[in-house]
């Protein structure tokens, strides 16, 4: 196998750059760029990084036996001064070493893949934290980088395989007196097991939005103040604001942090009825869009307004011009002055968190469909358990199938021709 190299940390100045080398030769070029001998695996040495006497640098150098890299084959580290000029010097002096060739995007990470030190969920939620942009994103993925999909995914096979064993043992000996009906065990064990993915399925959608981001869309009527609380909430001029009905005739979007969710706010076109064709269009967008968001915004003038969509659970209703109200029990904001800004953020955040109930086991479609086949194996199986002619060789293949899905899960078995996608999203280094 080749060996492989690349930057780790950022491209640019910084105070300390890092360039990972992971294969065979992974020690044998830090013997040619450093002087002395090599230093115990993962201890830190300070050496001059030379090639053919002349000095390169001067840093860190960091060795991992096989066993314990993050590749799984052998792996150093030079951490360097972090200019452009010292990083390019050195990664040009590997490129002279035989044996080394530069990395391709996520190789370092599809080595680890293929030396079983992640399985495939891990690798995919490591995509996710290297690319978290909140809190809920960053616990949601570090959950699954550490390994808690296999964990659940190797207990549910576990289970499998007895079911599995259970049957098949009737089938073995089907020409002799089996002393125990099976039967109601297998069924135990299959019902239990269906049970418990269609829950992980049901969660899985929420865990996906936090992936992908919550939309929250403000609605009202024409010049009610969509556009202003939408730039007060972003803090900066995000839609244009005017008296004039209709300014907004498009869905402008704005991507936030609220209560460590990811959250896109959507400013939609006022609602009411307008012989303007454009503006009609705008209307018609921002319907779909709102009926399509994770929640919405009602903003109203007054309390007597009515609202031009059908509110669902969950959904805020606030009046604006707080500025105005001197009811404390009327949620209501300024988007001039910033009054009830706060209360508002919170009450999102709050129904936010209400849908983010627990901890997922799912963060991907890939993952939730793979489970969704693996539900669907059990239904099958126990609908030839039940029934009249039950037909035990048609279980145990149900079975194997659903045992089949959970190894597409974790990335065992099946997944070749998604893996050039998947790691293509990677940096480099990673």
């Amino acid at each position: 196998m080749d060996t492989i190299y690349a930057l780790a940390s950022a491209r640019g100045r910084a105070g300390v750059a890092i360039i990972r080398v992971s294969g065979p030769a992974a020690f044998e070029a830090a013997r040619k760029l450093t002087r002395g001998a090599l230093p115990p695996e993962r201890q830190a040495v300070l050496r001059k990084i030379e090639l053919d006497g002349e000095i390169l640098d001067e840093g860190l150098l960091l060795l991992f036996g096989a066993e314990r890299s993050f590749t799984g084959e052998a792996v150093a580290e030079f951490h360097l001064h972090g200019s452009i000029a010292v990083t390019g010097a050195v990664l040009r002096a590997m490129s002279t070493i035989p044996g080394l060739r530069p990395a391709g995007p996520g190789e370092f990470t599809r080595r680890a893949l293929e030396n079983g030190r992640l399985d495939l969920a891990q690798v995919e939620a490591l995509a996710d934290l290297i690319d978290a942009e909140t809190e809920a994103q960053r616990r949601q993925a570090v959950r699954v980088l550490s390994g808690h999909i296999g964990q659940r995914v190797e207990a549910w096979r576990g289970r499998l395989l007895r079911a599995a064993a259970l049957i098949e043992a009737t089938i073995d000996f089907v020409d002799e007196d089996v002393p125990v009906d099976v039967t109601p065990e297998v069924r135990e064990i299959a019902t239990a097991l269906l049970d418990e993915m269609q829950k992980e399925i049901s969660a899985s959608a929420v865990a996906e939005r936090v992936r992908q981001g919550f939309e929250v869309a403000i609605v009202g009527a024409p010049n009610a103040g969509k556009s202003t609380l939408l730039n007060a909430l972003a803090g900066r001029e995000a839609a244009i604001t005017s008296e004039v009905a209709g300014t907004t005739r498009d869905v402008i979007e704005v991507r936030m942090d609220i209560a460590g969710f990811p959250v896109t706010l959507l400013d939609t076109a006022g609602l009411r009825e307008t012989d303007d064709h454009v503006e009609g269009i705008g209307i018609a967008r921002a319907i779909e869009r709102a009926g399509q968001a994770d929640l919405r915004i009602f903003l109203l003038e007054n309390r007597a307004d009515v609202l031009p969509m059908t509110p669902e659970e969950g959904d805020i209703i606030l009046l604006g011009k707080a500025d105005l109200w001197e009811d404390a029990n009327i949620l209501s904001v300024s988007g001039k002055t910033g009054q009830g800004l706060d209360r508002l953020v919170e009450r999102i955040g709050q129904q936010l968190s209400g849908r983010y109930d627990g901890e997922p086991l799912l963060i991907r479609e890939r993952q939730r469909l793979a489970l969704m086949d693996a539900a669907a194996s059990l239904k099958v199986a126990l609908a030839w358990l039940s029934s009249y002619d039950s037909r035990v060789e048609l279980v145990a293949e149900s079975l194997r199938a659903a045992s089949r899905s959970l190894d597409m899960l974790i990335g065992r078995i099946g997944v070749e021709d998604i893996l050039g996608e998947i790691f293509s999203s990677f940096c480099i280094g990673k």
